[in-house]
């Protein structure tokens, strides 16, 4: 586990700025490859690479939006304590899945979220945080990036709300 002192140690010596769905990351690989839509079964805009690569850090009092991509996004766990990422997928079927390291308690070290899922994570302890990394492919570009609010959200899959509430926007920030 991560204390206050552990956490801005790792946001300063990894160079981690925030995120715009809530913790800090940075971008630490691009591939030197690079794809278009027309080799994919996904639309975007130009050309993206092949894979890329960040470090994400979450507090515990802090969540990851929900969002949506549209490529998958390979997370690894690294430090700290589990997180855990909420999806809901594109048949609106909600699930969770702790990601970390005690594997009898149902953590994974790593989980593949599929394209075009909404999802978002957040610390499972208290006064804590976790460091994990995240691998997108197609590599992440902020275009293929959307952040949703609660009223979206709740529009379409209002069996969710409890969850919603606590990972959505209420307006999408500036």
């Amino acid at each position: 586990m991560m204390n206050k002192n552990e956490i801005q140690s790792w946001i300063e010596k990894l160079e981690l700025i925030p995120h715009p769905e809530g913790g800090f990351y940075k971008g630490t690989y691009k591939s030197s490859e690079e794809v278009t839509d027309k080799e994919l079964s996904v639309n975007f805009d130009g050309n993206r690479k092949l894979y890329t690569s960040i470090y994400f850090l979450l507090r515990s009092n802090d969540v990851s939006h929900f969002h949506r991509l549209k490529s998958d996004e390979l997370w690894y766990f690294h430090a700290g304590s589990p997180l855990t990422i909420h999806i809901i997928h594109e048949n609106g079927v909600y699930e969770e899945v702790k990601l970390g390291l005690n594997i009898e308690k149902g953590e994974v070290p790593q989980f593949l979220v599929t394209k075009n899922s909404i999802f978002g994570s957040s610390v499972m302890e208290k006064d804590t945080g976790s460091l994990v990394g995240c691998m997108v492919s197609p590599g992440f570009d902020f275009q293929d990036f959307e952040l949703f609010t609660q009223a979206e959200l709740l529009s379409k899959y209002p069996q969710h709300e409890k969850i919603i509430r606590k990972l959505a926007y209420e307006c999408i920030p500036e």
